[in-house]
């Protein structure tokens, strides 16, 4: 792909600076995305959910995050889940809407949307996956740093206001280049199978010894 250019010029009798953006032409081909931007992803996506064993107490069942947090009869729907661990208290899940690659999300099992009405355990056991979440994507995506944010109530950008999540998002230098500064475009070079897999057996429940 033939990268855009910058180019700043000065006219005659104009001390400003004027920019010119020349953008290329080429096509970033990304066709697993129909479904999002035709609005048919959400009602494909309901159709081949699996149903729970067993949901935690006082879940929603409309919530995503309740959804992933529910028991199921066979391993490998965590993977259509995006559930890349758990533990007795907590679980983490690959964002489906990245902002970089590797982001991810750290939440507790029950259904609760304020930090006051989570349990010590909850609490510890979310700060440990976050603690071992820059550990193993440092490792095997070479970050060089995070963002880690929590958004509390709608008003201030939370998308599941009803059940707390942390974002971890992974970042590295240059990062933020000309499709996103330009375009408004961020690439992501892995899918997010590949990013499951990757992270599938690293993610050991972090308050187990060794």
């Amino acid at each position: 792909m033939r990268e855009a250019r910058l180019v700043l010029e000065r006219r005659p009798c104009d001390h400003d600076l004027r920019k010119r953006v020349t953008v290329s032409d080429d096509r970033l081909w990304a066709p697993w995305r129909l479904e999002y931007v035709t609005g048919e992803e959400s009602a494909t996506r309901e159709e081949q959910l699996p149903a729970p064993v067993a949901w935690q107490a006082d879940a929603e069942q409309t919530c995503f995050l309740c959804r992933a947090a529910a028991r199921y009869d066979n391993p490998e729907f965590a993977r259509k889940l995006l559930v890349a661990a758990r533990d007795e208290h907590a679980l983490v899940v690959l964002n489906r809407y990245p902002y970089n690659n590797g982001h991810l999300m750290v939440a507790p099992l029950r259904h609760i949307g304020t930090l006051t009405g989570m349990s010590l355990p909850e609490h510890l056991a979310c700060m440990r996956w976050l603690a071992k979440l820059t550990e193993v994507l440092g490792e095997k995506l070479r970050a060089e740093g995070f963002n880690i944010g929590l958004n509390l109530n709608r008003i201030a950008g939370a998308g599941c206001p009803g059940h707390l999540h942390w974002h971890i998002v992974p970042r590295w230098s240059g990062d933020s280049n000309f499709m996103s500064v330009l375009a408004g475009t961020r690439v992501i070079p892995q899918s997010l199978d590949s990013l499951w897999q990757l992270l599938e057996g690293a993610l050991e429940d972090p308050s187990s010894p060794g």
